[in-house]
């Protein structure tokens, strides 16, 4: 059968094959309008900001784009909320997933790693969460071995497991998790095992990043809890550079059980691996707010802003640094 010009425009085949600049370009306007903010300690003024440059530059966007992960529920916002429709209605049909301000108290304390993050794949291939569920996590980098480590395992067994496939002792393993008063456990346990801790104070999508990269960061492990979304957009880009990871939805109320069977979860205790949290061909970009291991900050100046951005795209396995340079 012959495709007609709207239906190649929308076909598997030419996704993403123009839209990598686009995406940049959303993340990048999306960073300088929070970067006004940044060190001021407003974080609602620095997320709004945020949002609404990242929905305003998403309109001119080449797709049929729906949010399925955004800023909340369409009844909470105004803007990048889940199921909203975005883009300029022509190209491919995506599913977005967005944080508009990864890490919004980092940006408001000029602290590293604040980020805008956003993913895109075709229809159906990101798993639709709400913003208020949280996910246990684990990840580890993509030159070892399936079922290395797992998610309903002790930290304990999975440091040592690690341990063991890396060849080396428990005490030179680093294990990176988010420093939140329900970690207090998890951190007594890594610690009485002689692991290393680096401890996030906020921004997970960028600890799980590390955690796969460790002969970049020296981070061998993610352990913990955090927003689900993050892990969806974390999976997103794992898929691109490699590494595992897996993910089980922490669904402790009636209403977030409820909530997920709306989207489609039907198996609460479902153990999600990296493909089954972003599927298909996905791509992934980063722009830097804050400085930070990941990519540079903005870095505001008299008549121009510089933007550091990554992105990454899941079917070639590439990955750009793009620094850019724009007349204020």
């Amino acid at each position: 059968m012959k495709l007609s010009k709207a239906d190649d425009a929308r076909s598997p085949a030419n996704l993403h094959r123009t839209l990598t600049l686009e995406m940049v370009r959303v993340t990048e306007r999306a960073a300088v309008a929070a970067a006004e903010w940044r060190g001021k300690g407003d974080e609602k003024a620095a997320d709004d900001a945020s949002v609404a440059a990242m929905s305003k530059e998403l309109e001119r966007v080449s797709v049929a784009g729906r949010i399925v992960i955004g800023e909340g529920e369409q009844y909470e916002c105004d803007h990048l909320y889940v199921g909203e429709t975005v883009g300029a209605d022509e190209g491919p049909e995506v599913d977005i997933a967005v944080d508009p301000l990864e890490g919004v108290t980092l940006c408001a304390k000029n602290q590293p790693d604040s980020l805008v993050v956003l993913a895109m794949a075709e229809r159906g291939g990101l798993l639709n969460v709400a913003r208020n569920v949280y996910m246990h996590k684990i990840a580890i980098g993509a030159e070892y071995a399936p079922e290395t480590v797992h998610i309903e395992w002790s930290a304990t067994e999975n440091v040592k497991a690690l341990a063991k496939a890396k060849g080396v002792p428990v005490s030179e393993i680093t294990a990176i998790v988010l420093d939140r008063p329900r970690h207090a456990g998890l951190l007594e346990e890594l610690r009485t095992a002689g692991v290393s801790v680096k401890l996030l104070s906020d921004g997970d999508i960028a600890g799980v990043i590390h955690a796969v990269n460790t002969e970049d960061t020296g981070v061998d492990i993610y352990l913990g809890s955090g927003g689900a979304p993050e892990g969806v957009l974390a999976a997103a880009a794992l898929r691109c550079i490699g590494g595992q990871m897996q993910g089980k939805l922490i669904l402790d109320t009636p209403d977030k059980r409820a909530r997920a069977r709306e989207m489609g979860i039907t198996d609460p205790n479902r153990i999600y691996d990296v493909s089954e949290l972003a599927a298909g061909d996905v791509l992934f970009s980063a722009t830097g707010i804050t400085d930070g291991s990941l990519v540079e900050g903005v870095k505001l100046r008299r008549h121009w802003v510089e933007t550091n951005t990554v992105v990454m795209r899941s079917w070639s396995q590439t990955t750009r640094w793009i620094k850019a340079r724009h007349a204020r």
